[in-house]
């Protein structure tokens, strides 16, 4: 894998945003910055009297964009990219050979939430490698712990993570690990299932009742810090919080999302093109900005399975 991290840029607020939050990112990992602007097609020149125009004329969105990074970030390494392949296509291959690709959302709606346009929502769907998303008018103090001077240095807002236990990944926990780590920050991660429905147990034919809530709670616990410990091992400087909830995991993700510099959730890679109902949800509704992590599902031991 290439290391470095890609902002796809068509020139709207919403890719500015992405870039710029890709670029305060290429600076935390140390990593540079590709801005790929796709479906590019230079205008061609125009020759009419006193009139000499050249194409490069046509679209200098992506060059005073660069500038202004750069101007933001003085130890940025950035690479302008264009390209005449189709988004889609490019931001596919950009988002499978880079450590990750951030596009821009439509934002907040008061009647529709978050919005996704549809090259962002198919490219994350079939994404190979991390895509997040980014809604616009987000700003670099969002993503750290408000104070009264507002200084850059402010420490980050912890970063959340949604762990289905029973489709754990590497992929995504290495992801959700990395970027704590990079913000010097806490890592919670949230496992969030519905209560189990109990029956009366009335007749005795019936089969034995299933083992109590607090037994239940008490196997899901055991198999989440099992699930964390060899990655406490590996970033021993990573302070995590493991949280339980019974409740829906959208509504418990999306709590936790607000007071997060960065909310990360999995799609399961062998899933196809077509993205989970939790991160479907997240990519909706989610208050800060999304990473969407395709992984492939670990096997868990039969006394794992649980929850």
């Amino acid at each position: 894998m290439s290391r470095t991290i890609t902002a796809g840029v068509d020139g709207s607020a919403e890719s500015n945003a992405a870039a710029a939050w890709a670029a305060r990112e290429a600076v935390l990992r140390g990593l540079p910055l590709t801005l790929l602007q796709a479906g590019y097609e230079p205008a061609p020149r125009t020759h009419l009297p006193e009139i000499d125009v050249p194409a490069e004329r046509e679209d200098r969105a992506l060059d005073f964009l660069g500038n202004r990074l750069l101007a933001d970030h003085s130890d940025l390494r950035l690479v302008p990219h264009r390209t005449a392949q189709a988004p889609v296509p490019a931001l596919l291959e950009a988002a499978e050979s880079s450590a990750l690709l951030a596009l821009g959302s439509q934002g907040f709606s008061s009647l529709e939430g978050f919005m996704v346009g549809s090259v962002a929502l198919d490219v994350t769907a079939r994404a190979r490698g991390p895509v997040v998303l980014v809604r616009a008018g987000e700003r670099a103090r969002d993503e750290r712990i408000p104070s009264t001077t507002m200084s850059p240095e402010a420490p980050f807002l912890p970063v959340v993570l949604g762990l289905d236990l029973e489709h754990p990944g590497e992929e995504l926990l290495a992801f959700a690990f990395e970027a704590a780590k990079a913000r010097a920050t806490s890592l919670t991660v949230v496992h969030a299932r519905k209560a189990p429905v109990t029956r009366p147990h009335g007749r005795t034919d019936d089969p034995p009742p299933p083992a109590g809530p607090g037994d239940t709670r008490n196997a899901v616990r055991l198999s989440l810090a099992a699930a964390l410990r060899p990655w406490r091992a590996k970033y021993p400087g990573v302070a995590v919080t493991e949280r339980l909830a019974e409740e829906r995991a959208a509504h418990c993700l999306r709590l936790a999302g607000e007071d997060a510099s960065l909310l990360v959730v999995g799609h399961r890679a062998d899933a196809g093109a077509r993205l989970g109902p939790v991160t479907h949800a997240m990519i909706h509704h989610a208050a800060c900005p999304l990473a969407v992590v395709p992984h492939t599902s670990q096997d868990v031991s039969a006394g794992d399975r649980r929850g």
